[in-house]
């Protein structure tokens, strides 16, 4: 929602104990997110099948076919019975502040999924994205990870803190890939008790977005590589980008990409994202995102990425 107005900085000075806040928002408009939702959607552009797995409520029938008409795999979704499906709801004023509030509902039951069962069903599971979500959830679907031998990542973002500090750490341990942002990267330093280094000696790289000025990958006993966003974006909405982005780079990895290439392409796919209001609106021309490539890294980056696209829609 929009609320055409300034939300007061501090409360009433004759009623400070007082937090409640009223106000008239002129706007409503609901989208469709979640992060894994949002990967899911941007691999399933690129041409890849990507297999989403959470637990939802009935609610979801309209979303899923969504999904699927954009090739998702949604059967190891979970539908829970008199549940809403997570929602995130958001009023914004005309300054870009925000009061929010998140009701994770169905998402309490995802930690009942297993991936051994998905991995059954889909003859195999590659590269796995964990996404924040039930905490339970996310050290199940790691720790099943770690036994089967599948590569994963992890995306912490707002359950850093959520999990307490030993929760944290086992979370990152063996991670191929783990994604921050600056704010989430010093919060996940003090949240663990780790040093940038000693977080390195545990994850395979670190990439950590840094807005406008792209994305920095870190490795243990290298140093940073930083990979440059695109200079010319309109951006209609920032909502969506992040997640394009770890699917850009999702996508690039798991077809055997160096990181740096495969950041590329995560960063033309949020351009996309950020030139379009909602994070699952924004559609893939092969030939326009070809073009970005070549504007922004070159001609060689241009030609390798062509290679990675062969399914794209």
């Amino acid at each position: 929602m929009t609320f055409p107005g300034r939300f007061p900085k501090s409360p009433a000075p004759d009623r400070p104990h007082v937090a409640s806040l009223a106000f008239l928002a002129e706007r409503l408009e609901i989208r469709r997110g979640g992060g894994g939702a949002n990967v899911a959607f941007g691999l399933g552009r690129l041409g890849l099948d990507p297999v989403l797995v959470g637990a939802v409520g009935p609610d979801f029938a309209d979303y899923q076919v969504w999904l699927k008409q954009h090739g998702v795999d949604t059967e190891s979704v979970l539908v829970v019975p008199g549940e809403h499906t997570a929602r995130y709801m958001c009023t914004t004023d005309m300054e870009g502040e925000r009061v929010s509030a998140f009701r994770p509902g169905a998402l309490r039951a995802s930690s009942t999924l297993s991936l051994r069962s998905v991995a059954e069903r889909t003859g195999g599971l590659g590269l796995v994205v964990v996404e924040p979500g039930d905490p339970a959830a996310m050290l199940r679907h790691t720790e099943e990870c770690r036994a089967l031998g599948l590569p994963f990542v992890v995306h912490p973002s707002w359950q850093i803190g959520g999990l307490g500090r030993a929760d944290l750490k086992y979370l990152l341990n063996g991670a191929s890939c783990l994604f921050t942002d600056e704010v989430d990267a010093e919060r996940l330093r003090e949240s663990t008790g780790w040093s940038g280094p000693r977080i390195l000696e545990r994850v395979g790289a670190w990439v950590t977005t840094l807005g406008a000025a792209g994305a920095r990958i870190e490795r243990h006993g290298h140093e940073p590589s930083l990979v440059p966003a695109l200079g010319s974006v309109t951006v209609a909405e920032p909502s969506g980008a992040g997640g394009a982005f770890r699917a850009g780079l999702v996508a690039g990895a798991a077809q055997g990409a160096p990181l740096e290439r495969a950041a590329q392409l995560g960063c033309v796919l949020a351009s996309f994202a950020l030139e379009t209001t909602g994070t699952q609106e924004y559609a893939v021309d092969v030939r326009r995102l070809l073009n970005r490539v070549r504007e922004t890294y070159g001609h060689t980056a241009a030609a390798a990425i062509r290679r990675l696209l062969t399914y794209a829609a």
